[in-house]
């Protein structure tokens, strides 16, 4: 089989955050690419449409929310195009009781707290398994009270605000439909005000406990600095929960028993899983492999699911007679 380039690739900056693959693209001019060999565009829905429709374009890679990779997705098998669509998380960890628990809490709160939360693989629920919420959930409300937040440049700042005014009320918002459901706000860090910076985005770590798991809030990706801590009575319910979800992403387990680390490797239904780790990112040559609601799809990204992604492929045969001229 013989691999053939036929397009040069367009990058569309985040709509919200276009300020970072701005400046990705002053480093690949400095780099000193050719002009024209990657290529970034700046818009919404509109320019998103055209490249989708546009018949130069032979394939469409995604990140973001589930409903916009469902429609991207959608749209772009259509017009019969390749596409990988990367959608929404919730990233589940379970903590057992023979877990490590001081080390547990300090990685769980760096994966739930930082960036706000605000990124497709920080943790937003974490499964106590029978006596292991006697000593986590105290841990964890600490690791979130002493959390230092403010503006980003602030020596010590160990977390900075949500995206927008409309991201701050839109989870706080969930905060109160979790509450409204039963959940109990062990730290509640709605009304934050930081000195010097009030008008600012900012709300503190979170941590709700008794989430019902069929609650909004337990079915919703956050996307914010909002920890939901529920209970199961064994490693199988806790497994259960997880695969009860409707995303895929990834999922960690906290534990010291190998066994325990073996079933959920096999049993958890989700592409990527962590071991005493907080966030189960492969590395580069391994694709980043999401699931059910959370990837739409065939081949991933990165490893050599990305490679063949970007690769149109043929197949020539040939046969050349003794008695013809082949003249090379």
């Amino acid at each position: 089989m013989a691999g053939r380039k036929t397009s040069w690739p367009v990058e569309l900056a985040a709509e919200k955050t276009p300020m970072t693959m701005g400046r990705i693209f002053e480093l690949i001019e400095q780099a000193g690419f050719p002009p024209g060999v990657v290529n970034l565009l700046h818009g919404g829905k509109g320019a998103v449409d055209a490249l989708i429709d546009h018949p130069d374009v032979k394939a469409i890679s995604f990140v973001g929310s589930t409903p916009v990779a469902r429609y991207v997705y959608s749209r772009a098998a259509a017009n019969g195009k390749r596409a990988q669509c990367q959608g929404g998380a919730k990233n589940p960890i379970i903590v057992l009781p023979d877990a490590d628990m001081e080390m547990s809490t300090r990685i769980i709160a760096d994966s739930s707290f930082g960036c706000a939360g605000q990124r497709c693989l920080a943790s937003s629920v974490v499964i106590t398994v029978a006596e292991a919420a006697k000593t986590f959930t105290p841990l964890i409300g600490d690791a979130a009270v002493s959390r230092k937040v403010g503006y980003g440049a602030t020596a010590g700042t160990e977390m900075g605000p949500v995206i927008s005014a409309d991201s701050r009320a839109r989870i706080e918002g969930l905060i109160a439909s979790g509450v409204a459901a039963g959940a109990k706000a062990l730290v509640d860090g709605r009304g934050a005000r930081i000195p010097g910076f009030e008008n600012g985005n900012f709300l503190k770590p979170t941590v709700l406990t008794d989430v019902d798991p069929g609650s909004e809030l337990a079915r919703t990706e956050v996307f914010g600095p909002v920890l939901s801590v529920m209970r199961a009575d064994s490693v199988e319910a806790a497994i259960e929960i997880v695969n009860r979800s409707a995303f895929g992403n990834m999922a960690c387990l906290f534990t010291s028993s190998g066994a325990a680390a073996r079933q959920f490797r096999y049993e958890a239904r989700v592409g990527n899983i962590g071991i005493n780790v907080g966030v189960a990112a492969p590395m580069a040559y391994f694709p980043f492999t999401g699931w059910k609601e959370s990837f739409f799809g065939d081949l991933h990204a990165q490893g050599t699911d990305a490679i063949d992604f970007y690769t149109e492929k043929k197949v020539v045969v040939e046969r050349w007679p003794s008695n013809w001229s082949r003249k090379f």
